[in-house]
């Protein structure tokens, strides 16, 4: 089977899936990984994991394309309107799902470095199927236009929370003594993102007056998009962070964002659709038997550490009740970052890599079929969707 047929197939799963989901109220995205669970390796096997792995361009594009347009929630002018509230919150449910992880770990027996290591992992978020959501029943909103602004945060702070993190547990297991260097190396990989981010948001901005045509303008999109994704994956920097950087730069520099924020999101729907599709056929449902009690430590920990940490800044923040009571729950999915960082602590904590990984892998599949639903019903909750 070659690659154009494996992406007619994938594509006609999604579409079949998302009349599916219509009909039973569920979320578009949820239809889309059930999908590709079904279709892909570890289920029917009508795509092969050599096939799925040959599709990894379309992953990473989309990722960029959504975080492009995530970047464009930070307009000055909403900045302004909410304050601090969103870097607040965002700081408050990372570090209240690594302490609740951390805390649950270590008084049920594990050591500290594992615990530790692990734990930091939890602050991470997956914006991808929150966007998705929000998109698919035009969420509009205090709460909705807190969340994206939180979920764009949350990779600089997952990012900080794990550097942070397992330069202690290496510390204390004594595999090594303690670096400032470890700590330090995220905050160099997040200022490297932001520059790069920066720098394209500017040569955006000035392309898009030297190129008008509708066409033209999609095109510098796809390129500056694949430049963000293909230099930070290069310098080891987070193209995730680069990307809404850049979309957060253009949107506040240029007069003609609108009208490419409008072209890529006309454009991008099949992306996502794959993307979904090709997550679900990455779930290796074989491995939750395996999850065992530090699994479930992890999953349950960092669901609550994740609420109670968004009630705590939104209330320090003063932000209104209804941000306060309904926010935390749609911050559940888990995905792209936080396996990223698991691979990362196969080699940075080695005697724990293993089972990490495996915790992360079993928690997304969890995470990723049930996050869409939680979040489509806490929207639902605020009164910013009416299905």
């Amino acid at each position: 089977m070659n690659i154009y047929i494996s992406l007619a197939i994938a594509l006609a799963f999604a579409l079949a899936s998302s009349k599916l989901m219509k009909f039973l109220k569920l979320p578009n995205v949820t239809g889309y990984l059930i999908a590709g669970l079904i279709a892909g390796p570890y289920v029917l096997g009508i795509l092969n994991s050599e096939t799925v792995a040959s599709l990894g361009i379309i992953p990473e594009t989309a990722l960029g394309f959504i975080a492009f347009s995530i970047g464009a929630e930070f307009r000055l002018s909403y900045l302004k309107k909410v304050g601090s509230a969103p870097l607040v919150i965002a700081i408050t449910e990372s570090l209240g799902a690594v302490i609740v992880v951390d805390a649950a770990l270590i008084i049920a027996g594990f050591d500290i470095p594992f615990s530790l290591s692990l734990g930091a992992i939890a602050a991470a978020t997956a914006p991808a199927a929150t966007l998705m959501v929000v998109k698919q029943y035009k969420a509009k909103g205090e709460v909705t236009d807190t969340l994206l602004a939180v979920v764009a945060l949350d990779d600089a702070a997952a990012l900080m929370c794990f550097g942070i993190s397992v330069a202690i547990a290496k510390s204390i297991s004594g595999s090594e003594g303690f670096s400032f260097s470890s700590i330090a190396t995220p905050f160099i990989e997040i200022f490297g993102a932001m520059l790069l981010g920066a720098v394209a948001g500017v040569v955006f901005r000035f392309l898009t007056m030297l190129f008008t045509g509708r066409g033209n303008r999609l095109a510098i999109t796809f390129a500056l998009v694949f430049t963000c994704v293909g230099v930070g994956s290069l310098l080891g920097l987070s193209s995730l962070l680069a990307c809404m950087v850049m979309g957060a730069v253009f949107c506040n520099t240029s007069k003609n964002s609108d009208t490419v924020f409008e072209l890529a999101d006309r454009v991008t729907p099949p992306l996502y659709m794959l993307f979904f599709f090709i997550s679900g056929a990455q779930l290796d449902i074989s491995i939750l038997p395996s999850i065992g009690v530090i699994g479930v430590i992890y999953i349950v920990a960092r669901v609550i550490g994740k609420i109670t940490g968004a009630m705590f800044g939104a209330a320090i923040s003063h932000s209104s009740k209804n941000i306060r009571n309904h926010l935390g729950f749609m911050l559940v999915p888990q995905a792209g970052v936080a396996i990223g960082l698991a691979t990362t602590a196969m080699s940075a904590v080695p005697e724990h890599g293993p089972m990490i990984r495996t915790v992360i892998l079993c928690g997304t599949v969890i995470y990723e079929l049930t996050g869409p639903l939680i979040t489509k019903i806490a929207l639902k909750k605020s009164g910013e969707i009416n299905v």
